[in-house]
């Protein structure tokens, strides 16, 4: 899809200058997102002392203290909560976009993929509740979610209510379309033949439902419930894509010009109270909204800017894409994630395609580092094959490698200084990030015995440590605590759920991702 195409028209400007002087409703006009206030970020209890720590008088606050031990950066992928590649095991068309005789054979074979740390599906509304009531999971879904747990990997999902690349049947249930009245979509006129072809093709991608219908938001908020029961606070579910509208619930019904409501007013309401529903249910697992410029005009700016004052997170569907997408993805909040869906070809690798030693998929992952993301699809356009994604990492394994060691955040205690007087004893931790985004919520470290007891423990600031710099820390310990064998254990808390981190040092960890704290400082004279 080429989503610039529908930006071409000067219409989208027109709206915008049109709706930014209506103040009856909350559209959000575009904006830098640098320095934009988007509130403070998630509530950070039991905050620890960030600092300065003087040593010298008047000002002194740590006296005596020492440099006692360092960490430097890992080398290796380090999995944790919040950050990661994603191996897509559906997508756009379900299970037919697995191109295998064996398609529950080759699920296993995704999931054993390993490049990716996360799974993703994107079932249809039809699929996992194709009657009113609980879920009625389908086979390959249950297969994901079990695998997932035997293989120690998350799942991210999005359940779609326009899937127009499903031609076999709609994505809504029947028991949604035989009650809600349907809008027909007429073409933009701006789209080339191929690309209105595609949609043209599928006659369940010609209309889209009054989904400000009293019965439609009853069956949706009924269906959120469920899900809800089944995945909020699950410990094998990473993230939800919200519910947006049009095709994919990406935000937009592309190439078609018109949408199915009365006005502008209805369609932002309806959408409001939708993410309202979404955010009143998924109370401990994040998430995901994306960052799609309004083009169909119903609302998006601003469901977008209510996702992120709830602390939930942003994803977008490529990556070389409008320059607002991006301004939204490299310069949002330190403390919200980002997933960046990125497909590659489905077919192999092209030579050809190479340009200054650089090919079209280095190309990509180069630019996915750019916005700084969390996350990175791993996913075949429409030709899911484990074999095909085998031979792009194998086209080019440094450019894997090395987005799968930096995406998103990597902390460690870098400096750790130890000080000891009548008055205090404690230890000041430098903590540093060594990927490429801040910390998806807030960390939280503990300072504790070998034995587990723990001692001391507090938050960083939201967001923090971020990539390339230091955030120091002050632990105070029982007087006469020696700093040797204490270990230094942290967890990521996102949405009241505490998730544990293992730390990305080169430094031998024990088992659990804890550090031991040992003198490993040997000064240069």
């Amino acid at each position: 899809m080429k989503r610039r195409d529908f930006l071409k028209s000067g219409a989208a400007l027109a709206l915008a200058n049109k709706l930014g002087a209506d103040k009856a409703h909350a559209f959000v006009p575009a904006h830098n997102w640098d320095k934009y206030n988007f509130g403070p970020g998630p509530v950070v209890s039991d905050r620890l002392n960030q600092g300065p720590f003087p040593q010298y008088p008047p000002d002194a606050v740590i006296p005596t203290d020492d440099v006692v031990m360092t960490t430097t950066p890992s080398d290796e992928v380090v999995p944790n909560f919040g950050k990661g590649l994603i191996t897509y095991i559906t997508a756009d068309m379900g299970t037919d976009e697995i191109k295998s005789d064996n398609v529950f054979q080759t699920i296993e074979e995704l999931v054993r993929f390993p490049l990716g740390q996360q799974l993703y599906i994107r079932p249809t509304w039809r699929e996992v509740q194709p009657r009113p009531g609980k879920l009625e999971l389908p086979d390959y879904i249950k297969l994901v979610l079990e695998l997932a747990k035997n293989h120690n990997k998350r799942v991210g999902l999005r359940v779609q209510m326009s899937a127009p690349d499903y031609t076999h049947a709609p994505a809504l249930p029947d028991f949604v379309l035989d009650e809600v009245p349907k809008v027909d979509l007429v073409l933009s006129g701006t789209e080339s033949k191929e690309s209105a072809e595609r949609y043209l093709r599928n006659p369940h991608a010609r209309y889209q439902p009054r989904f400000d219908h009293p019965f439609f938001q009853q069956a949706f908020k009924d269906l959120v419930g469920a899900m809800a029961a089944e995945f909020n606070g699950n410990p094998y579910i990473e993230f939800i894509d919200t519910f947006m509208y049009g095709f994919w619930g990406e935000g937009h019904t592309w190439p078609f010009g018109n949408n199915p409501f009365p006005d502008y007013k209805t369609a932002e309401r309806t959408w409001i109270r939708m993410l309202e529903v979404q955010l009143e249910y998924f109370t401990k697992t994040p998430l995901l909204t994306n960052t799609q410029p309004d083009y169909s005009r119903v609302g998006n700016s601003e469901v977008l800017d209510r996702s992120l004052r709830s602390n939930n997170w942003l994803r977008s569907d490529t990556i070389f894409i409008e320059n607002e997408q991006i301004e939204a993805l490299s310069n949002r909040p330190p403390w919200i994630g980002a997933v960046l869906e990125q497909p590659l070809p489905g077919k192999p690798p092209d030579p050809s395609q190479v340009q200054e030693g650089i090919s079209p998929v280095e190309n990509m992952l180069s630019h996915i580092m750019d916005i700084g993301a969390n996350y990175c699809s791993l996913w075949n356009f429409h030709q899911i094959n484990p074999k095909t994604l085998m031979s792009y990492y194998e086209a080019s394994p440094t450019w894997f490698d090395r987005i799968n060691r930096r995406i998103g955040y990597r902390v460690r205690p870098s400096f750790i200084w130890s000080y000891d007087d009548t008055s205090h004893v404690g230890l000041i931790v430098g903590f540093a990030n060594d990927g490429i985004a801040g910390v998806p919520g807030v960390l939280r470290v503990t300072a504790e015995t070998a034995d587990g007891k723990p001692l001391n423990s507090g938050c960083l600031d939201a967001g923090y440590p971020l990539p390339g710099k230091i955030r120091q820390a002050q632990f105070v310990l029982p007087m006469g605590t020696k700093w040797q064998g204490l270990r230094l254990r942290a967890e990521l808390e996102v949405k009241g759920v505490r998730y544990p981190v293992r730390w990305a040092c080169h430094q031998q960890l024990n088992g659990d991702g804890t550090l031991t704290l040992r003198p490993n400082l040997r000064q240069q004279v």
